[in-house]
């Protein structure tokens, strides 16, 4: 259930303030109901995020850079008694452009119009309504499901969201099954739900293909504390059906422990097909050391079968390697990935955190033929405010290089202030 907006800026604003006082008027009725106003929450969450992608070679648009701010106020209501109790939840999302120019679009901050510039704001109203039934809910309207399948992007001012229905059924001792389907997708930078799309990075599949829907179920089960595993079928209508297997496993050795993940997706045409034919089969490895603030990471990947990696268009693939600009999918790519992590903390910094990784792709069979390789370094710091008056103050630098023989150079450089303030 999504109010679309209107992105002219004399509109947003009133909007979102309509849509706050729409959201209360719902939830009077239920005001004096046991749980549904106990229960509630509220929590205004901001970010603030200069993005900078510098193309160092080929043809085409040279830079994408654009600094964003991003409000995004969540209330959640708590559930009304009975067997079945009832409750809903309202997002107000508001975007505003702080510089954008035609030449430097793209960044996936902000829309884009006709005229290739960015508005000065865009906004949205979410509603999902929930109900509760013992251990389990079942939640309609506005999704942000996060899935081995399906996980949606929200590395911007404001998240992907998706339109549709799911359920959560926790009845049974150390299983969760969950299932849904999805009808329309909201990207980062859209204020209008649209058709589900494939993605086509690189040109892998011929196109951005529309499905009328996309449909899951999982079951995740906890065999004993320290081994879990899960099993996943999702299908976009008439493109692709995927099945997902993966295992966690978590060993304390010596003063650190060991945390072990093996994943295999795989993933055929479906239905119409309207992707043509798909074969693929990604296998990976994930494997961590963590002792005294240190992590030592290391994972690998390889595509097997006829294609690449196919997933929803605007949507984190759920693989080992995807890092900040690439995600090593091509069909038949091999990639390794090293990573070092620091928690300051253990230096009497909490709240300061460190990371750098370097991730190395070969035998990527191209569409236009031949074989490709490529590489990506990734560094991060990140400090949060632990307490005081700026408690939960975020402030994040994240940088990128890219280099590929078959895609273009790239260098990246993002920074990032957040900032989360409970209200109730």
């Amino acid at each position: 259930m999504t109010v679309p907006t209107c992105r002219r800026r004399h509109f947003s604003c009133p909007l979102l303030a309509t849509g706050l006082a729409t959201g209360t008027l719902l939830l009077a009725p239920f005001a004096q109901a046991e749980g549904f106003v106990e229960g509630s929450s509220a929590e205004l969450s901001t970010s603030n995020i200069y993005f900078n992608r510098d193309f160092r070679e080929g043809d085409g648009q040279s830079k994408r850079e654009e600094w964003a701010q991003g409000f995004i106020l969540h209330v959640n209501s708590g559930f009304t008694p009975g067997t079945v109790g009832f409750g809903l939840d309202a997002e107000a999302m508001l975007g505003l452009k702080l510089d954008s120019s035609p030449d430097r679009t793209g960044t996936g901050l902000l829309p884009v119009h006709n005229d290739g510039r960015a508005p000065d704001e865009y906004s949205q109203l979410n509603l999902t309504a929930k109900a509760r039934i013992s251990e389990s809910q079942l939640r309609v309207g506005s999704l942000l499901p996060k899935l081995p399948t399906l996980n949606p992007n929200t590395s911007r001012i404001l998240p992907q969201t998706f339109e549709g229905g799911m359920a959560t059924i926790n009845e049974f001792d150390d299983l969760s099954i969950s299932l849904g389907r999805l009808t329309k997708a909201k990207d980062r930078n859209s204020t209008d739900a649209q058709d589900i799309t494939s993605n086509n990075k690189n040109q892998r599949f011929g196109g951005s293909f529309e499905a009328d829907h996309f449909d899951w179920v999982g079951l995740d089960y906890t065999f004993i504390p320290s081994l879990a595993g899960s099993y996943h079928l999702a299908q976009l209508d008439d493109i692709y059906r995927q099945h997902f297997i993966g295992l966690t496993h978590r060993l304390a050795l010596g003063e650190g422990s060991l945390k072990s993940e093996l994943r295999v997706s795989v993933s055929e045409e479906q239905g119409a097909a309207q992707a043509g034919d798909i074969d693929n089969q990604a296998w990976q490895g994930l494997f961590s050391y963590a002792i005294n603030g240190h992590r030592f990471g290391f994972n690998l990947q390889k595509m097997r079968g006829d294609n690449a990696f196919p997933y929803i268009d605007g949507s984190n693939p759920y693989l080992a390697n995807f890092v900040q600009i690439n995600d090593f999918a091509e069909a038949g790519q091999r990639s390794a990935q090293v990573r070092y992590d620091y928690n300051f903390a253990d230096q009497g910094l909490p709240g300061l955190s460190f990371m750098s990784r370097y991730t190395k792709g070969d035998q990527a069979e191209l569409v236009a033929g031949g074989e490709g390789s490529d590489w990506e370094r990734d560094t991060e710091l990140q400090y949060v405010i632990q307490q005081g008056p700026l408690e939960n103050l975020g402030l994040r630098w994240r940088n990128a290089s890219y280099r590929s023989s078959y895609a273009r150079d790239v260098d990246e450089n993002r920074l990032i202030v957040s900032y989360s303030l409970p209200i109730w």
